[in-house]
């Protein structure tokens, strides 16, 4: 497992920005502007699979040929605007995003993570949410972004905090990967139907996640997978939000974003195509009519914007 050395830190410096930050994630408008100056394409695409439909929003790239496509998962904070504003950096690099809502049709009236009033309803919700209607999303994000006209075939999922352990889970479900990026979340129990190669990045200042890194190396190397984790000296949990947060007070955090995001670039570009045509458990995926982030149209019932 490689470390990456940051200056050192006061811990009392990420005690108080952790608190901090907790009353400002429902309020990230600095994250809401920098998506709105986006030159890119934006849009909301109800994706249905069975009798359940799932908004997400898709993020093109402004390139000449077809792009690989990237699952982003969202944080236990719902699709906030930054992750939003994350998918969108990422899109300004090459790829096409797609960040399903997975409070989807779970918020207040039917709605998604929008229509919650407090940072805690929406912390209950996500963490209640059934693994298996997760991974079924994630499904209908994936097989929608695979067939894309745009796409060229290659398919990675990146989650963070509680997406990041849904990366790593779905990456243990879905056989069709390129990549799976797990940004300071935990492992599933069983890792052995893993097939993509799993890049982890974790905080220095987070034991509760980092604790269960060695454990991880270890069932990784047993059941002869690729698992290559980094873990970011001096940042703490939820780094890739915060350190790009203008109230961020830790140094670190900002050093471990730059660092993370641009390894996260790198391999993204240097990906290939999964080792199996075709996921075995694929379902049929429908996509409603898309609606674009300047449309004066109304997206349907239960759409989260």
């Amino acid at each position: 497992m490689r470390s990456t050395k940051l200056p050192p830190l006061a811990v009392i410096a990420s005690l108080l920005f952790v608190l901090g930050s907790a009353s400002s994630l429902h309020a990230q408008d600095w994250a809401k502007a920098r998506l709105d100056a986006s030159p890119r394409h934006h849009e909301y695409v109800p994706l249905k699979h069975g009798n359940r439909t799932v908004q997400a929003f898709v993020v093109y790239p402004e390139v000449k040929g077809k792009a690989p496509v990237v699952i982003l998962i969202h944080e236990i904070f719902g699709l906030s605007d930054w992750a939003k504003e994350m998918a969108d950096e990422l899109a300004g690099q090459g790829f096409i995003v797609i960040a399903p809502d997975l409070l989807t049709g779970f918020g207040p009236g039917g709605g998604g993570s929008s229509e919650f009033v407090s940072q805690d309803a929406t912390i209950k919700a996500v963490s209640g949410l059934d693994p298996d209607v997760v991974n079924a999303d994630l499904d209908a994000a994936a097989d929608y972004g695979k067939h894309l006209p745009a796409a060229n075939g290659r398919i990675a999922v990146a989650g963070f905090c509680w997406g990041g352990s849904k990366s790593f889970a779905f990456a243990a479900h879905r056989k069709d990967l390129s990549a799976a990026f797990v940004f300071y979340g935990t492992a599933p129990a069983d890792v052995s139907t893993i097939t993509a190669p799993v890049y982890g990045f974790y905080a220095g200042n987070d034991a509760r996640v980092g604790a269960t890194v060695p454990a991880t190396v270890e069932s990784m190397k047993a059941a002869d997978k690729k698992y290559d984790p980094v873990t970011y000296e001096g940042a703490g949990h939820g780094f890739m939000r915060a350190g790009e947060d203008p109230t961020n007070p830790v140094p670190g955090n900002k050093t471990a974003r730059e660092q993370g995001f641009a390894r996260l670039v790198k391999l993204l570009h240097e990906m290939k195509s999964a080792p199996v045509a075709a996921n075995g458990t694929e379902n049929k995926t429908t996509a409603g009519k898309a609606v674009a982030c300047h449309s004066t149209e109304v997206v349907a019932s239960g759409a989260s914007m």
